[in-house]
């Protein structure tokens, strides 16, 4: 039997606000009810992905993303906690340490970009897909993100005027990424809040074609679900599974089982 092939996509905009966490957070619920073995990782000081999935406030958790950065592999294991408000997903928490991580990174270790490639690199095989939920920066972090990971999702904000600002520095800082992990993939820009019958929709969806290169088939509604599901820390599926904007993340799951060919067991699904 051939080993557990583990995809990790980095969710990633320079802009905040654009729907990185939500599409994180809705993404790997999805993939769980496919039946696949899925772990967030919280890269964002916010941690607004940890606050939603998590059982634990961010502040009551010994071994952070933070702490994990900074410390020995041996932590790991300490690092992911298995229940979480979403079955089958678990969690690596974000934690507003992460800031001051990010400037000691530069300080303690002699590849600062690697770390989390390096402290995650024993997951392989492991899970069956791993999401990174990255901040809304191009520092080191993100950079970590990236060179962790073998795919990349960027969320736009399609309502928004400023939705491609910062899209160009972002696909700058991924070329330079490439040095050190050559097989990221761009899956596409993903677009968030969009409204067909809008005109900033509809020449942000064209901007985006022309930067990015790829744009992923699915559209992403906008919704007050959204908010909803956040304050009652569920998924978009449990709220309420006949919204169209949970329904769009169904057909995103089911996308990238195809393209990127997951397993289950050692079936494709």
């Amino acid at each position: 039997m051939s080993a557990k092939k583990t995809v990790t996509i980095a969710v990633s905009n320079h802009k905040g606000g654009c729907g990185k966490t939500t599409t994180v957070i809705n993404l790997a619920a999805e993939l769980a009810k496919l039946g696949l073995s899925v772990l967030v990782i919280d890269l964002d000081p916010q941690a607004n992905a940890s606050l939603h999935i998590g059982k634990k406030h961010p502040s009551e958790v010994s071994v952070t993303c933070a702490e994990l950065l900074l410390s020995e592999i041996e932590k790991l294991p300490l690092a992911i906690h298995e229940d979480t408000h979403i079955e089958g997903v678990s969690l690596i928490y974000g934690s507003l340490l992460l800031g001051r991580t990010e400037d000691e990174l530069k300080d303690v270790v002699p590849r600062p970009s690697e770390e989390l490639r390096d402290k995650i690199r024993p997951l392989q095989g492991i899970y069956d897909v791993i999401l990174i939920d990255c901040p809304p920066s191009l520092k080191l972090l993100t950079s970590n993100a990236l060179a962790a990971a073998s795919h990349l999702i960027i969320p736009i904000e399609s309502g928004s005027q400023y939705g491609m600002y910062g899209v160009t520095d972002l696909l700058r800082l991924v070329e330079k990424i490439r040095r050190i992990n050559p097989a990221l993939e761009l899956i596409g820009a993903l677009l968030v809040r969009h409204d067909e019958r809008q005109t900033v929709c509809k020449l942000i969806e064209g901007a985006a074609r022309e930067q990015i290169g790829k744009l992923i088939d699915i559209k992403i509604p906008t919704s007050t679900k959204v908010n909803q599901s956040a304050i009652a820390q569920m998924s978009l599926r449990e709220l309420d599974r006949t919204s169209k904007v949970a329904r769009e993340y169904k057909r995103l799951a089911e996308l990238l089982v195809e393209r990127l060919q997951l397993t289950v067991g050692d079936e494709p699904l």
